[in-house]
């Protein structure tokens, strides 16, 4: 039973401890203090961000009737949801994209021609801390609204300490904003940035630096939950993306992978070997793949 609202809405600033009450519970979903009767509402206590009690209303223990009541109107009582992939914090927009896509154009194409992850990275880049924020500033109310009370949020709109810096310390006040769990990703490597883009080495030049310095700078700093790899033909190898986990892995932050979207590198292979939490859209793969 999460309390979300918008930043300055008053749903915000409303007293967590309540009793919510004239609730369908979702069968097996949840386990009563006292049954509740099959048709019959029941209601939560919640008491510093906990559940307290669960049962029947006309149950409901003395030392709760004074709390503060909702009514939630017959809804489904169900756990929170996770929202564990997202995307929130950019500058700029790319829907001239659709219109490519809609045309025929593939992935790669629009990225070769200067969209794609690139394009964000520049209108981030231009963007002040205030003005990404003030973007992605109705963008969780979408999947607060489904029922998740824990929002993963990546970086890799930067793609240079400053401004990976700034998306990272964006999300966190997202979480604050919206009173929600927000965990941050740190996608450093999501794709090669225009200033290495062409030039010998210049791919694993880019990988050392996310290895060497800002991943080691943003930890430090508290902002990075876990790290990502766009694993990819045109983004990093799986070289390259092993040594991007070797240095989360040493300073014990878990790893997650985009892999296997466009062809079978055997990132998935490599997600399973170092035990990462998720690999994420997968649909080039491989039985080896899907076997590890």
């Amino acid at each position: 039973m999460a309390n979300h609202g918008h930043p300055s809405g008053s749903a915000a600033s409303q007293p967590a401890d309540a009793v919510w009450h004239n609730l369908q519970p979702a069968p097996g979903l949840w386990v009563a203090d006292v049954p509740v009767p099959e048709g019959q509402p029941a209601c939560v206590v919640v008491q510093q961000c906990q559940m307290a009690w669960v049962g029947p209303e006309a149950q409901l223990p003395a030392a709760y009737q004074a709390l503060p009541r909702h009514d939630a109107r017959g809804a489904l009582a169900t756990p929170g949801l996770v929202d564990c992939h997202t995307h929130l914090v950019y500058g700029g927009q790319r829907a001239n994209e659709f219109a490519m896509r809609l045309a025929g154009a593939t992935y790669e194409e629009v990225a070769k021609a200067g969209g794609g992850i690139v394009s964000s990275v520049r209108a981030t880049r231009e963007a002040s801390e205030d003005e990404p924020f003030a973007l992605a500033g109705p963008r969780p109310q979408a999947p607060l609204d489904g029922g998740a009370c824990a929002i993963e949020i990546k970086s890799g709109y930067g793609l240079a300490l400053e401004h990976e810096r700034k998306q990272l310390r964006v999300a966190r006040r997202l979480g604050e904003a919206f009173c929600v769990t927000v965990r941050t990703t740190f996608l450093g490597a999501h794709a090669l940035p225009p200033e290495y883009a062409g030039k010998p080495g210049g791919s694993q030049n880019y990988t050392d630096l996310v290895c060497n310095e800002m991943l080691p700078a943003l930890a430090a700093e508290g902002l990075v939950d876990a790290v990502d790899v766009f694993c990819e033909r045109i983004a990093f190898t799986l070289a390259e993306t092993e040594q991007v986990f070797q240095a989360a892995q040493k300073l014990g932050i878990p790893v997650t992978l985009h892999a296997e979207q466009l062809s079978d590198l055997g990132g998935a292979a490599l997600a399973a070997r170092s035990a990462a939490l998720s690999c994420d859209h997968l649909p080039h793969l491989s039985a080896a793949g899907l076997a590890a």
